[in-house]
């Protein structure tokens, strides 16, 4: 095992998490029918803990979780285990339920020039240049939730909206969000991130006016 091996717990719940909704993605979108089995027992785990759905333990590869961070250096602590395990759980449901249906990857992931963290996601819900107060409560009430069951529950009723709206989310980055809003301080930091993706977020630019003809000019 090479020290590139070795990587940090946050980044490892990213990774399982993009590898996991990847493949199922794909495969649902080429109407596999393993892939379409799999969504189908995964949504029904959404806004649900981990321990309440046992027929799911094995569609999800958390192995890589127990790996020691370091060469040399123990396996994570049990209670870091039990919050990624969690993290990887509500996003993987959670994108079972937004995918439902749906003939594009509704798993996106985030990049400088399309962004699609959470709170751009909820952003794209509103008109330009209006805020839809209902919506946005919607996203504040996620992230004052008290404990991770609470906010599987509060962002299901989001990730419905989205669905709605064939809207896409980064699964990894909300996972990894989600590992980290469950450590001491971490929902300050998560809140945070949340906050700037949304203001973040500009609507795409309508096409500019076609100066070569005077009938686009004029309108």
């Amino acid at each position: 095992m090479t020290a590139a091996t070795f990587v940090s717990l946050p980044d490892r719940i990213r990774g399982i998490t993009a590898e996991t909704v990847g493949d199922l993605q794909r495969g649902y979108l080429a109407d596999q029918a393993h892939a379409v089995a799999a969504l189908a027992r995964l949504r029904r785990g959404a806004g649900k803990q981990i321990q309440q759905v046992p027929d799911l333990w094995g569609l999800i590869d958390t192995g890589p979780l127990h790996t020691p961070v370091q060469e040399g250096g123990r396996p994570p602590r049990e209670e870091d285990l039990t919050r990624a395990e969690d993290a990887v759980h509500v996003a993987v449901t959670l994108w079972a339920l937004h995918q439902q249906s749906r003939g594009t990857g509704m798993h996106q992931p985030h990049r400088t020039e399309a962004p699609a963290g959470l709170g751009g996601a909820v952003r794209r819900l509103m008109p330009a240049g209006d805020i839809d107060e209902t919506v946005l409560k919607r996203l504040v009430r996620a992230g004052h939730a008290p404990d991770l069951p609470a906010l599987a529950v509060r962002l299901r009723e989001i990730v419905l909206l989205l669905r709605r709206a064939d809207i896409t989310l980064d699964y990894a980055l909300l996972a990894e969000q989600l590992y980290r809003w469950q450590q001491p301080g971490g929902r300050d930091t998560v809140r945070r991130a949340w906050a700037r993706s949304f203001h973040a977020h500009r609507p795409p630019r309508p096409p500019a006016a076609d100066a070569g003809n005077p009938t686009a000019a004029a309108l």
